[in-house]
């Protein structure tokens, strides 16, 4: 099948973020912290996602962010970001940070390649709400039944399927 456009996940497929997640974390979870909020057995998701609930989600992102940004510095680049250049419309739909996804791939030589960027804080809902990949389609001016989306994780496969788009998983790095 021909796609009118392919949308890539960003951490693990195109380019792997340096970044100390258990850092990150401990900052996550200070910031919820001093909001009076629990975090005690929460993974960092699972922080992110209360945050969103109790109306912090911009102080957790924001913790994350700075993490994500100082990692894409330091990152690789992966074997699957050989597909760029591609011949149609591409775009990046991230859990990572606007932001850090756009220096990655400045950092990597990959921004040149990517029409649309989204990150977990381009619009309200993020990864495995479709919202975010139905937004970057837009911006590709893509129909979901003809775009691609290819990813590392099972929230990027869910994130698909919700949005009707095709999902390819990367090949192992």
């Amino acid at each position: 099948m021909e796609y009118e456009a392919v949308v890539y996940d960003l951490d693990g497929t195109l380019v792997r973020l340096d970044v100390d997640w258990d850092a990150a974390a401990r900052d996550a979870a200070a910031a919820l912290r001093a909001r009076d909020v629990d975090v005690d057995g929460l993974s960092l998701w699972e922080m992110l996602e209360t945050a969103t609930e109790r109306g912090y989600k911009s102080a957790v992102s924001d913790a994350l962010a700075d993490h994500e940004r100082e990692g894409a510095t330091r990152g690789s680049v992966l074997p699957t970001a050989d597909e760029l250049p591609r011949a149609g419309p591409v775009g990046v739909c991230s859990l990572n940070a606007e932001r850090a996804c756009r220096e990655a791939l400045a950092v990597h030589g990959l921004d040149a390649h990517v029409d649309a960027v989204v990150g977990r804080d381009t619009v309200e809902g993020y990864k495995p709400d479709p919202e975010p990949l139905l937004h970057v389609l837009g911006h590709l001016d893509a129909e979901p039944g003809r775009a691609l989306f290819v990813g590392d994780t099972e929230r990027d496969r869910e994130t698909a399927r919700r949005a009707g788009v095709e999902f390819r998983w990367v090949e192992e790095h």
